[in-house]
């Protein structure tokens, strides 16, 4: 176990520095819709990434095993335009930048040129976080190895008799996020997992857009069953919302080391496998794996294959040196810097946040559940008292983060001014 500690912090901690400077980073998933509330028209989103870069400053990064254009990178800004793990999903994933305003002007240069040529065909890229025809549409995964390995993995749900597993394994093609990393340091990096941890239902509560639309599931947000409820979810240490809040840089790595791997690289194949707890890898004799024709195979452990570990908790530490927040659902088009704000308001204002979330009546009232308040308050129900005291803790969140945006003077206040819930 110590090895598997050691490797762990090794990928995830060489890369934080002890003064960052304070870049964002924003990955913006959403569904292409048929406007004839029919399946997605593959051969319309494939030819849009062929057409991208004839109007804009892109170049092909990536094709799939077909020749057809993939992922697309402006590499004067690192911005990339891929399709994330369908072809029925588009992906912005937005290059570093100091302010938010300087991430939204290229992606709403991007959005419109993409817009106008899916028009042309009935088609649009719209702000939910479930695609609204999933179950017409062609799910199969982007004809790469890393997206064809992990449906066939999370397909191993399949074959288990088992009510914990929901029975939408292909779920990775219909869901979309809204995600943002921000750099951390050595001092802070706990802090904010922490911390932001805490607040998971608070976002609930403000950024719900996943409704499974056609299952009548009784919650707002469909991505935490999906995720928790997949073979992601084997170990609950892998996903979601940490069960506790960590005393120290072993004990979240002690934790850590309880989530999962579950492929590997053997001369250049992927292969995927049952998950297996980190702490647990190297102590393998053998892993039974499957290549991505379905051929099983034997593997022994290799250190290197903690390389491709990756979790995936809401508040997720990358190898990048920075803090990934990941519970968010795509939001309405004219929304989709709101998050971005709340959260980089939020971690400007840290030590506000840590104090005011240390004497919370909300959070004592609940226990400190993270967990089961952050499903307690994804139901499209609540109760009267839940909802007046989700509003007043979210309204103190909101002018946490607000306070945090006037400190940074870059007039990224106005993100905040969403929509009241």
């Amino acid at each position: 176990m110590t090895k598997a500690i050691d490797l762990l912090k090794k990928r995830y901690l060489d890369n934080i520095k002890d003064s960052p400077e304070a870049y964002i980073g924003i990955e913006l998933e959403f569904p292409i819709v048929n406007l004839k509330e029919q399946a997605t028209d593959l051969q319309v989103t494939k030819a849009l990434l062929s057409y991208l870069p004839q109007v804009l400053p892109f170049e092909v990064e990536k094709c799939d095993t077909d020749g057809q254009p993939v992922q697309l990178v402006n590499k004067s800004t690192e911005d990339r335009i891929l399709f994330e793990v369908s072809y029925n999903t588009i992906e912005f994933a937005l290059g570093k930048v100091k302010k938010i305003q300087d991430a939204e002007k290229r992606f709403n240069q991007y959005l419109e040129a993409a817009q106008a040529f899916l028009g042309q065909y009935n088609h649009a890229i719209q702000g939910f976080g479930v695609h609204p025809y999933w179950h017409l549409n062609d799910n199969r995964a982007v004809k790469l190895p890393r997206y064809q390995m992990l449906l066939d993995f999370l397909a191993l749900s399949k074959n288990k008799k088992d009510s914990f597993f929901h029975k939408f394994p292909q779920y990775g093609s219909f869901i979309c996020g809204n995600q943002v990393q921000l750099d951390v340091s050595k001092d802070n990096y706990l802090r904010v997992i922490n911390a932001f941890n805490k607040i998971e239902a608070a976002k609930a509560h403000l950024f719900a857009n996943s409704e499974f639309w056609g299952q009548n599931w009784p919650f707002k947000i469909s991505r935490d069953i999906f995720w928790e409820n997949s073979m992601h979810g084997i170990f609950k240490e892998n996903v979601g919302v940490n069960s506790r809040s960590f005393k120290t840089e072993d004990d979240f790595f002690d934790y850590l080391a309880g989530s999962a791997l579950f492929t590997a690289e053997r001369n250049g194949e992927l292969y995927y496998f049952e998950p297996i707890r980190a702490r647990d890898y190297l102590l393998q004799k053998e892993i039974s794996a499957w290549n991505l024709k379905g051929e099983k195979a034997i593997l022994l452990p290799r250190e290197a294959d903690f390389d491709s570990h990756r979790s995936y908790q809401y508040q997720n530490l990358t190898k990048r040196g920075t803090v990934e927040f990941r519970s968010v659902c795509t939001q309405p088009l004219d929304q989709t810097f709101a998050p971005v704000a709340f959260h980089i308001g939020l971690l400007a204002n840290l030590d506000h946040l840590e104090k005011f979330l240390q004497t919370s009546d909300f959070l004592s009232d609940y226990h400190h559940d993270y967990k089961g308040l952050r499903r307690r308050f994804s139901q499209k129900k609540e109760g009267t008292e839940d909802r007046e005291k989700i509003k007043i803790f979210t309204k103190s969140l909101l002018e946490c983060s607000l306070e945090g945006l006037y400190r940074r003077h870059q007039g990224e206040e106005c993100y905040l001014r969403v929509k009241k819930r």
